[in-house]
C-alpha cells in the first residue's frame, strides 16, 4: 500500500543511501548513459554484417534479404514512437526501459519471483540472486518481447545447427532453402530486438532528464544542457563501436563468438540499469498529446453535422484552457473547428470549466495543435525519398564484399564496417560547418549568418540526388571491370577494384545526414508549438519506418519486373551478374522528382515562424 504522501506526488523523492541525499542527479547518468551506449553497439554491431548472414548462411535471395532489412529497419525506428507513447501514457519511462531490456532473461534463468505487489512508482518488487533489489513489471508473466532475448535467439541461430540451412553443395552448387521453423527462429529474434531496442529508446534521453528534476518541479538547466551533449556524444561514439569493433569480430571469430559479443554487451546494458535501480527519480505515466490529437479527429468527426462560422463570431462559444491566449481557432483546415465548439455549456461542460467528454468537445489548442502537424506533413513526406537512399546499406555491403578492401599491408577492412564513413563525414561537416563555414561567412557580411533549416534541408535533398548518382556510377565501373575480368558467374569473386571508390557516395550520405536529417528535427521542433516537441522529435524516426517501406517496394516492385520471362534480375543475388547499377539510376530518377517536389512543398508552405516579420538585425540567412 501506498502511503498518503505518496499519493499525492508525482514523482518518488526517496533517500538513496541515507536520508540526506536525494535522488536522481548526475550520480545516476553513467548508469542511463551506458545502457544506450551497450543497446546501440548491440543492436548496430549485428546489422552491418546481416546481409551477408542472411546471404551465405539462409541462402536468400538478395532482394528477399534486403526486404527483411527494410522491414526491420522500418520496425527499429517505429518501435520508439509506439513505446514513447505507452511510456508516456500508460507505464512510464522507468518501466519501459526495464521493459525493453532485461525482465525476459531473467524470466529465462528463473532468478525473478512470479509475487508482485500493486503497481506505483516501481514494478512490484524482486529479488535476484545479485543480491540487490530491482523493479518487476506486473506484466513480467508475458514479457517475451525484449531485446536480451532477441539477442540471445539471434546468438542461438548461430549455435544450433538446426536452426538455419545446411551448407551449400559446391559440387552441385545447389542450396537448401531455410524451413518455415528456421525463418520463424530468425524472424522471432528480429521481433525482439525491434521491440525491445524500441523500449529502450523511446524512453532513454527523458529519463535521464528527469533525473535533474529539482524539488519544486523545475530542472537544472545546466545540468540539463550537460546531460543531453553527453548523451548524443556517446550515440556516436556507440556507432563507431558497433561498426568497428563488433563488425571485426563477426568478420575475424565467427558469427558464433561475434553475436555473441552482443550478447554479453546487452547484458550489462541490463546489469547496470537496474544496478542504479533505488536510485532513479521515477516520473508517473499521464496523458500524452497522441491521444489529445486523437482526440480531436475523433469529436470532428462526431461533431460533422454541426454549423460553423467565422472563427471570431460571437455567436460560436469555443472551449479553451484556463489561461491560454488561444480563444478563437485560425479559419485554415475550418472542418477542424468542429472539435471544439461549445454547443451547450451546461451539457458540454463540468462546473469548473472542463469538458465533460474529452472525445465530444476538445479546446482551441489541441485544434491548433494538430493544424500545426498537418501542415508540416508535405515537407516530412519530401524527406522520405532522402531516407531511402540512406538506408540502401544491404547493397553498400554487398558491393564493399566484391571489391579489394585491403589498405594497409593485409589489413583488410571489414564490408560492414564502411558504414563509419557516413559517420565520420557527418561529424567533420558539423564541425566544419559550425567552427568555418559560419564564421568566415559572418566576416565577409558584417554580422552572423546562418542557413535555415529548410535551405540546409534542400540542399540535403539534392546531395543525397547526388550520392545515388555516384553510387549508380561507381556500380557500373565495378560491374564492367567484372565482366572484362571473367567472373560474372561467380558471385562470390572479388574485383581488382580498390573499394576507397566507395568513400565519395558514403561521405555524400553523411554530409545528406548532416544537413537534411538533422535540419529536419530542428525544422518540426521549431515549426511545432512547444507543447508538441516530443511528438516533433519522433517525426524523423517515422519518416525512416515509412522510408524503408518504400524501398522496400520499389526494389520488389523492380526485382519481379525485370526477372519476368526468365531473365536475371536487376537485383539478383549474384552482385557481378545483375544490374544494380540501373536499379539506382532508377533511384536517382526519383530524387531528383523529390527535390522539386520538395521547393514546391516550401513554396506553398509559406514563412516559417520568425520568418514573417523582418529578419532580426543581428542575423540574416545564407542566400
Amino acid at each position: 500500500m501506498k502511503r498518503p504522501l505518496e499519493e499525492k506526488k508525482d514523482m518518488v523523492k526517496e533517500p538513496l543511501l541515507s536520508t540526506a541525499s536525494p535522488k536522481g542527479g548526475s550520480g545516476t547518468m553513467p548508469f542511463i548513459i551506458a545502457n544506450s551506449v551497450l543497446e546501440k553497439v548491440a543492436t548496430y554491431g549485428v546489422s552491418p554484417n546481416m546481409t551477408l548472414y542472411l546471404l551465405k548462411e539462409y541462402h536468400l535471395e538478395m532482394a528477399t534479404a534486403s526486404n527483411i532489412l527494410f522491414y526491420l529497419s522500418a520496425a527499429n525506428n517505429f518501435t520508439p514512437v509506439l513505446g514513447a507513447i505507452v511510456a508516456d501514457a500508460y507505464v512510464g519511462r522507468f518501466h519501459m526501459i526495464g521493459f525493453g531490456c532485461v525482465i525476459s532473461f531473467l524470466l529465462i534463468f528463473g532468478q525473478i519471483s512470479d509475487k508482485q505487489e500493486e503497481r506505483g512508482n516501481s514494478f512490484g518488487r524482486g529479488k535476484g540472486e545479485f543480491g540487490f533489489r530491482f523493479p518487476i513489471p506486473r506484466t513480467s508473466t508475458s514479457t517475451t518481447f525484449l531485446h536480451l532475448l532477441g539477442t540471445i535467439v539471434l546468438w542461438l541461430t548461430t549455435m544450433i545447427p538446426q536452426a538455419r540451412p545446411p551448407p551449400c553443395n559446391e559440387s552441385s552448387n545447389s542450396c537448401t532453402s531455410a524451413t518455415s521453423f528456421q525463418l520463424f527462429m530468425l524472424f522471432t529474434s528480429f521481433i525482439l530486438l525491434s521491440v525491445g531496442a524500441g523500449g529502450i529508446r523511446s524512453a532513454s534521453l527523458a529519463f535521464g532528464a528527469d533525473q535533474f528534476e529539482k524539488r519544486d518541479g523545475k530542472k537544472d538547466a545546466v545540468l540539463l544542457q550537460r546531460y543531453f551533449s553527453w548523451y548524443y556524444v556517446s550515440y556516436s561514439l556507440s556507432l563507431v563501436l558497433a561498426l568497428t569493433c563488433m563488425v571485426y569480430i563477426q568478420d575475424q571469430m565467427g558469427w558464433q563468438i561475434g553475436f555473441g559479443a552482443s550478447v554479453v554487451v546487452m547484458f550489462f546494458a541490463a546489469f547496470l540499469f537496474f544496478l542504479a535501480s533505488p536510485f532513479y527519480i521515477k516520473v508517473k505515466a499521464k496523458v500524452t498529446l497522441f491521444t489529445e490529437l486523437v482526440q480531436v479527429i475523433v469529436a470532428s468527426y462526431k461533431n460533422k453535422s454541426r454549423k460553423l462560422l467565422s472563427s471570431s463570431s460571437t455567436e460560436m462559444l469555443y472551449h479553451h484552457k484556463n489561461g491560454s491566449m488561444l480563444v478563437f481557432p485560425s479559419e485554415k483546415m475550418r472542418f477542424l473547428n468542429k472539435a471544439c465548439i461549445i454547443h451547450d455549456p451546461e451539457q458540454d461542460l463540468t462546473p469548473d470549466g472542463r469538458a465533460k467528454n474529452p472525445w465530444n468537445l476538445c479546446t482551441v489548442d489541441q485544434v491548433e495543435d494538430l493544424k500545426a502537424l498537418l501542415k508540416v506533413i508535405p515537407i516530412w513526406l519530401s524527406g522520405i525519398v532522402t531516407f531511402i537512399n540512406i538506408n540502401q546499406t544491404s547493397f553498400s555491403v554487398l558491393q564493399a564484399s566484391s571489391m579489394d578492401r585491403k589498405i594497409i599491408g593485409n589489413f583488410e577492412i571489414p564490408a560492414g564496417s564502411f558504414g563509419i564513413f557516413n559517420i565520420i563525414s557527418m561529424i567533420l561537416w558539423v564541425a566544419f560547418y559550425d567552427q568555418v563555414l559560419l564564421p568566415i561567412a559572418a566576416r565577409i557580411k558584417g554580422k552572423p549568418v546562418y542557413l535555415t533549416a529548410r535551405q540546409r534541408m534542400g540542399i540535403g535533398t539534392f546531395i543525397s540526388f547526388l550520392s545515388v548518382v555516384v553510387t549508380a556510377t561507381v556500380e557500373c565501373i565495378r560491374l564492367s571491370l567484372a565482366f572484362k575480368e571473367g567472373i560474372s558467374d561467380d558471385p562470390e569473386a572479388i574485383v581488382h577494384m580498390s573499394a576507397l571508390w566507395l568513400l565519395p557516395q558514403y561521405c555524400l550520405i553523411g554530409l545528406t545526414l548532416g544537413l537534411s536529417a538533422i535540419a529536419q528535427n530542428e525544422f518540426f521542433i521549431s515549426e511545432l508549438p512547444r507543447s508538441m516537441s516530443s511528438m516533433a522529435s519522433t517525426l524523423c524516426g517515422v519518416g525512416i519506418s515509412l522510408g524503408c517501406l518504400v524501398a522496400s517496394f520499389i526494389m520488389s516492385a523492380i526485382d519481379d519486373f525485370t526477372k519476368r520471362g526468365g531473365g536475371e534480375s536487376w537485383i539478383s543475388t549474384n552482385i557481378n551478374k545483375g544490374h544494380y547499377d540501373y536499379y539506382f539510376w532508377v533511384l536517382s530518377g526519383l530524387s531528383l522528382a523529390n527535390f522539386f517536389f520538395f521547393l514546391i512543398c516550401c513554396w506553398t508552405y509559406g514563412p516559417c515562424r520568425g520568418e514573417e516579420g523582418n529578419v532580426n538585425d543581428e542575423e540574416v540567412s545564407l542566400r
